[in-house]
């Protein structure tokens, strides 16, 4: 009776974590489509006269990348540096949206990410992960072989940290997506590797 109960037990538990988080985030997905749909929808419906479902959704993304094409000129560019700047100076405003901004800057800038990497940092012994940048030659920093730059970054906050540069022997390759590199950070480890991954880690960093 008592294996039972701790089978049903386990497995309960197990599927709840499985099932509330997809359930949760379908809720919230299908609540803010619907809500731009909503909205959005209405403005082509004005021209047309006739409304389609989802049609909000594609204003959006014809809007947003009209926005992208815009601000990627100087004229534009020059409009988002003023628009950035008055957005700082107004309180409370100003909190929210610097927050916003350094979380999509972040997941902006991890695509440029060459791979995730441990080195040995802050000193000896003390290990970090990092994300590997690019690639130095020695030469053009003064020194003699092959370096390779690491951002490794703060907790929780993975807009900020520090760049290295460090011989490329020292720069061990681990065999996890940037996503995964990215949500161990953010949670401060308390998203833990999985044991596979973790054999990654352990073969990487010998």
């Amino acid at each position: 009776m008592k294996k039972l109960k701790n089978f049903l037990k386990k497995y309960f538990i197990t599927g709840l974590l499985v099932v509330v988080p997809v359930t949760v985030t379908v809720l919230v997905l299908r609540s803010i489509l619907g809500w731009i749909d909503s909205i959005l929808g209405d403005i082509p419906t004005y021209v047309i006269g006739v409304r389609f479902p989802g049609l909000g959704i594609i204003t959006l993304i014809l809007f947003i990348l009209a926005i992208g094409f815009i601000s990627a000129n100087y004229f534009g560019n020059r409009i988002l540096v003023f628009w950035d700047e008055l957005m700082q100076k107004v309180p409370l405003v100003r909190g929210v949206y610097s927050t916003v901004k350094q979380v999509m800057e972040t997941f902006s800038v991890k695509h440029n990410f060459h791979g995730v990497a441990l080195v040995e940092y802050p000193r000896a012994g003390c290990y970090s992960i990092g994300f590997v940048t690019g690639d130095v030659a020695g030469g053009h920093v003064g020194l003699a072989g092959n370096y390779q730059t690491v951002f490794v970054p703060t907790t929780p906050n993975p807009t900020a940290g520090f760049l290295l540069i460090l011989p490329e022997a020292e720069v061990h390759r681990l065999d996890m997506s940037v996503e995964q590199g990215m949500k161990f950070i953010i949670s401060l480890g308390l998203v833990s590797l999985s044991e596979r991954e973790a054999l990654k880690l352990k073969r990487g960093s010998a």
